[in-house]
C-alpha cells in the first residue's frame, strides 16, 4: 500500500492498525432514528463536536431540519457490521489502540 506521493506505507501481507496513525477524535453514536427515546438520548449527551449521531434506521435528513444538527446514515448496515453492533444505542469510541463498542439501555420514560 502506498501514500499519495508512492511511498510505501505497508507492504503485501504486512497488518496495519489504522490507529497507529490517526486518531479518532469523535465517538460513534448509532441510534434507531425512528426511537424518539434513543434520539433525545443521543441528542442530549452529545454535541455535534463530540460525536456523529449515525442512523441504523429512520430519516436523518428529516431529523437534520427538525433538530438543526447533522446526522449520518449507516449505509447498508457496513458500519453496524464492521463494529459487531447488534444493539442500539451504541457508542463506538476509541480506547488506545483499539475501538470500545458499548450498547446501552434506555429506560422508559428516561432520555438521558
Amino acid at each position: 500500500m502506498r501514500d499519495h506521493k508512492g511511498n510505501l506505507i505497508a507492504a503485501a501481507g504486512q497488518k496495519v492498525n489504522p490507529l497507529d496513525f490517526v486518531a479518532i477524535r469523535q465517538d460513534l453514536v448509532f441510534i434507531d432514528g425512528d426511537d424518539r427515546a434513543q434520539l433525545a438520548w443521543a441528542t442530549a449527551r452529545y454535541t455535534d463536536v463530540a460525536a456523529k449521531i449515525i442512523f441504523v434506521n429512520g430519516s436523518p435528513i428529516e431529523q437534520m431540519t427538525a433538530k438543526k444538527r447533522r446526522f449520518y446514515f449507516d449505509q447498508e448496515g457496513k458500519l453496524t457490521r464492521t463494529f459487531g453492533i447488534e444493539h442500539t444505542p451504541a457508542v463506538v469510541s476509541q480506547n488506545g489502540k483499539t475501538m470500545r463498542v458499548s450498547e446501552h439501555v434506555i429506560k422508559p420514560g428516561r432520555p438521558g
